[in-house]
């Protein structure tokens, strides 16, 4: 997963939400992907140098929650093609069928 070899199934783009906000699309966005049996998903969360204190607040609360979340196997940043720091892989469970 960490050296991009595994296909990308859907993303999620989060710029420009509110942390609640991006928390309720990535919930969704999570359920969807285990629903229709997604292996691996791309989160764009951003650099987070925009907001006031210049430092990567949605990078942070994502990296939180995934770790929060039954679904997922793992999870690591992205090569630079995938979007580097600003961006995370993410490696779902297999569901039983």
């Amino acid at each position: 997963m960490k050296q991009g070899k595994i296909a990308i199934q859907a993303e999620l783009d989060l710029h420009g939400y509110t942390i609640d906000q991006a928390r309720e699309r990535l919930l969704a966005f999570i359920d969807l992907a285990v629903m229709r049996k997604y292996r691996c998903v791309r989160i764009i969360h951003g650099k987070g140098y925009r907001g006031q204190a210049k430092t990567p607040v949605l990078k942070s609360k994502t990296y939180c929650w995934l770790t929060q979340l039954p679904d997922i196997l793992a999870f690591s940043s992205c090569q630079s093609k995938d979007g580097g720091t600003g961006a995370v892989y993410v490696l779902l469970k297999r569901v039983a069928n």
